[in-house]
């Protein structure tokens, strides 16, 4: 038997299925796309019916020789990146370049890495899907369209290095608009009346009727006139009803829910959860498991469970909690709609591997990722949890008081993973009294309030509106999020997005010459769009042909009629070496750098430098700066160069070698996290640096 070549993405995943497949089979990562679209123009034929001319992608020449020199080889080809449109994309480009017989490749997919989920894809090869293809090629023709047209009309009038996109700038306008209803918000006042009842401690009473209707309270004038009547009447028991509830556990974890439950509990940003998640995903070295993929993939908007892993997880369930917390039925999670629901759900790929069994071979961040999406899963499939609930309604003349607590009889899911009750004191602090029984009270209290102006965003609450409005994929959530930082249309103040000067402008311009990119609904049917495409239900040319002749006119509108707008540059505390004026800070192509505002007759720049906090050149004692080599790779070096040679690829930290005296260094690895080790590469240390600094 020949040799087979398998294709996957990443190098992580290609070292995970190597492992399984044994030595008939190579696997090369072809590390992301080979082909795309070209940076340096448009690259869509519009006059051609909007052909894309695909070129590939620069640096990338050496690893497809790679895979041709290997395919001529090959008996099969296996086709295996990631279970989505853009893996499918990915899978096309690759059949183009190849240009093997169709009879030789094919293409596969898994939704998680093990050994038996591959091995099953091996036995179950198709052939490339077009309709996930041209779905995909329309959202990134459509992306490139919005970006290139309307991104040097905000280069000519507004900024530099500006850009649009069909999905960033609706977020960007979702927070504008956030902003400008807590800017325009009227705070209203209004009054709450609380009663302490004699004899029983913590027991409060809240008014919440007034003739068999809901009662508004708006000043303090009228809380004590209530206040005064309610003194002069009596409180008489008026029903106790006691109900048992059931509250069921929360599906397992689709991206965004992922996303949204990561940030809360967990405080991680979306970026970094896909990044760990991504990890979890391609495979970690496990004892005693060798390497597997601890996840399914964790690009999904579907809930749905494979039959065996639900199977597993109900036996797992019954033998570690008991089989009262196994529920008679299979639970089975609507996805929302317009779901891709050829993936599962993001769940653990072998229910067996508890987060104690993983956490020795897991940096910290990856343990806390993979508990939650175990607890989440395995919390799924268990039975509802049970609550007593009582409810005291007191009478006092035309007014109602009540009263309510809850007390869980049986924890069920919550056992495991729990969420707060909606609305519903979870404390119990009901007393035991009885119907048409007079109670007195101890004090009665009016609390004056305000109504509070709607919160800003933070990157969970962003998630869940952008999913819950349709606007976007799971998989651009975080792009999304990071694109919005990087340009400076918003930043972060504890944790919440307000946008910034440059943002609001950039999408007053939107708004005024492009309200059909801004418009939630409009991005929301595109998406409906882009599903037909996948669904082949519709031809990807044909909407782009649609889309872009009333685009083409507002553009050429803009171009017209958006006057050049001007942002005054953030001034910093370096002064001009030549002349003396405080430079300021500019954004050119390759980040940030200071520039002299007497420009032109001053053309002077500096690099912005950064320095490390509390931590001094080993040789010198000078400050250690934060640098960039020309090929963009960070550095550290000596404030005192040329003078002091002192010069590291690792960041330094305040330590020194228990050994050698050096200054210790951060490292990081897959397995064992951040950590530090020696600089000197002589050092007898066990913790020496495998890598020697190089020169810069």
């Amino acid at each position: 038997m020949g040799e087979r070549l398998v294709i996957v993405e990443s190098a992580a995943k290609a070292k995970t299925i190597e492992k399984y497949l044994g030595s008939t089979y190579k696997v090369i990562a072809s590390l992301g796309h080979v082909r795309d679209l070209p940076k340096s123009q448009l690259g869509i034929d519009i006059e051609n019916n909007f052909e894309p001319k695909y070129i590939t992608i620069r640096g990338k020449g050496e690893i497809i020789e790679k895979l041709k020199k290997a395919s001529k080889k090959s008996e099969k080809i296996y086709l295996a990146t990631d279970p989505d449109r853009e893996g499918e994309a990915i899978s096309w480009h690759l059949n183009n370049i190849l240009k093997v017989d169709e009879d030789k490749i094919f293409r596969i997919e898994f939704n998680e890495i093990t050994k038996t989920a591959v091995k099953n894809a091996i036995k179950n090869p198709r052939k490339v899907n077009m309709n996930l293809v041209d779905a995909q090629q329309a959202r990134r023709v459509l992306d490139r369209l919005v970006g290139y047209e309307i991104g040097p009309i905000l280069w000519k009038k507004v900024k530099w290095g500006l850009s649009a996109g069909r999905v960033q700038s609706v977020a960007m306008r979702i927070i504008c608009d956030r902003e400008e209803e807590i800017k325009n918000f009227v705070p209203k006042e209004f009054w709450t009346i609380e009663v302490a009842v004699k004899g029983y401690p913590n027991f409060i009473l809240k008014l919440a009727l007034c003739n068999g209707e809901k009662i508004e309270i708006l000043n303090e004038e009228e809380a004590n006139k209530i206040i005064d009547e309610l003194k002069k009447g009596k409180f008489i028991v008026k029903s106790i009803k006691n109900t048992k509830r059931t509250k069921n556990p929360l599906p397992p974890f689709i991206t965004s829910t992922l996303q949204q439950d990561a940030y809360k509990r967990l405080n991680y940003t979306t970026k970094k959860t896909m990044n760990i998640a991504q990890r979890l995903y391609e495979g970690v070295t496990i004892e005693g498991y060798g390497t597997i993929g601890l996840i399914t993939y964790m690009r999904t908007d579907s809930t749905r469970i494979a039959n065996e892993a639900q199977n597993s997880c109900r036996d797992f369930i019954a033998l570690n909690y008991g089989k009262e917390y196994v529920p008679e039925a299979k639970r089975v999670y609507k996805s929302k709609k317009n779901s891709q629901d050829a993936h599962e759900a993001i769940r653990p790929s072998d229910v067996l591997l508890t987060p104690d069994k993983a956490k020795g071979s897991l940096t910290d961040e990856q343990y806390k990722l993979y508990k939650l999406i175990w607890e989440r899963f395995v919390a799924s499939q268990m039975a509802s949890c049970e609550y007593d609930v009582k409810t005291i309604e007191v009478e006092n003349g035309k007014y109602i008081l009540k009263s309510s607590g809850s007390k869980i009889t049986f924890d069920g899911f919550m056992k495991l993973y729990s969420y707060t009750f909606d609305n519903e004191d979870e404390s119990f602090n009901i007393p035991s009294v009885k119907e048409k029984e007079e109670l007195k009270y101890n004090t009665i209290d009016g609390k004056q309030h305000f109504t509070q102006a709607p919160p800003r965003f933070t990157e969970g609450s962003l998630v869940k509106f952008l999913e819950e409005n349709g606007i976007g994929r799971p998989s651009t959530y975080a792009p999304i999020i990071s694109t919005l930082l990087a340009r400076k249309y918003v930043e972060k103040e504890k944790k919440l997005f307000i946008p910034t000067e440059l943002g609001i402008i950039v999408n007053r311009i939107m708004e005024t010459y492009f309200k059909s990119i801004v418009d939630i609904d409009f991005t929301a049917d595109m998406e409906n769009k882009l599903d037909l495409i996948e669904n082949g239900n519709s031809d990807w040319k044909k909407i782009i042909k649609d889309f872009f002749s009333p685009f083409k006119e507002n553009v050429d509108i803009a171009e017209k009629e958006v006057s050049k707008i001007t942002i005054e540059d953030e001034v910093s505390d370096v002064p001009c070496d030549k002349c003396g004026r405080m430079m300021v800070i500019k954004r050119g192509r390759f980040g940030e750098f200071l520039a002299c505002p007497n420009y032109p007759e001053c053309k002077n720049t500096k690099p912005i430098v950064k320095k490390l906090n509390n931590v001094k050149c080993p040789k010198c004692g000078g400050d250690i700066q934060i640098r960039r080599s020309k090929k963009g790779r960070t550095f550290y070096g000596c404030s005192n160069y040329p003078n002091c040679d002192f010069v590291s690829w690792y960041e330094p930290v305040d330590e020194t070698c228990n050994i050698c005296g050096s200054i210790m260094v951060k490292k990081t690895s897959k397995t064992k996290g951040t950590y530090t080790v020696c600089s000197n590469a002589q050092c007898p240390s066990k913790e020496k640096s495998k890598v020697k600094n190089k020169s810069i």
